[in-house]
């Protein structure tokens, strides 16, 4: 599926070394410290919740095909993303195309071999319920202005398909949520530039942190003083004592 990109002057913005993760941004929302474990000291591990993501996301992909056509919606799946503005680089599971009725107020853009004009519309997936923070809206959004920037025209509504419930929740871009995603992708960028990771704060949250052990490692219990001279006069007397 050919896409007709918008014309006139390239986009100010970020080089290309100087691009992260769109994913950073919905880390930063959770937490800034788990932003800075992964993509700054390149920290992983995984819990069921993070091997559940990554199976949805899998099963996404598995239809092996990477556009298809529903009547008057048009599916690429995998598509690479950039926005240099905001300097923002990632993938989306789905974005959509959805033919604009005639006199329609959105301008949409143009499909090779397709007539009409089609209207973007992103779509995420994500394991479990919807959240009561921002982080799975803001990396939406963060897809919606990449597609604004590369094909220069708006894209004001996505959605997030979660698994559990199995439905989608519309998310409307507004004026707020732009403002909240273009504030986490400046966030992202001063903590990534610093080089330095924020300071470890428990917080109920962290039960549900894939990284909680590495960011909050369980302090090793120390022993007594006698028990420490038991186990060296029983080491003395048998060298195969561990």
């Amino acid at each position: 599926m050919a896409i007709e990109h918008g014309a006139g002057e390239a986009t100010p913005g970020r080089e290309d070394a100087a691009l992260v993760p769109i994913s950073a941004l919905q880390h930063h929302v959770f937490c800034p410290r788990q932003c800075a474990l992964v993509y700054l000291e390149r920290q992983w591990r995984d819990n069921r919740l993070t091997v559940e993501g990554t199976d949805l996301h899998e099963r996404v992909d598995e239809t092996g095909r990477q556009h298809e056509t529903r009547g008057d919606v048009r599916i690429a799946r995998r598509l690479d993303l950039a926005c240099r503005r905001l300097g923002l680089i990632g993938r989306a599971d789905v974005v959509e195309f959805h033919r604009l009725e005639q006199g329609s107020r959105e301008r949409g853009i143009a499909l090779d071999g397709q007539p009409g004009r089609w209207q973007p519309f992103p779509v995420e997936y994500k394991r479990g319920r919807p959240k009561s923070h921002q982080a799975d809206r803001v990396q939406l959004c963060a897809q919606a202005l990449c597609l604004e920037e590369m094909l220069a025209t708006g894209v004001p509504r996505g959605a997030l398909y979660y698994a559990q419930p199995r439905r989608r929740t519309d998310v409307a871009f507004d004026a707020e949520l732009i403002a909240c995603t273009e504030q986490t992708a400046a966030a992202v960028h001063i903590l990534l530039d610093s080089g330095r990771t924020p300071p470890a704060t428990k917080r109920a949250k962290c039960r549900r942190c894939s990284l909680l052990t590495i960011c909050l490692p369980q302090p090793r219990q120390r022993r007594s003083a006698r028990a420490y001279l038991r186990s060296a006069l029983e080491r003395l007397q048998d060298p195969s004592t561990p």
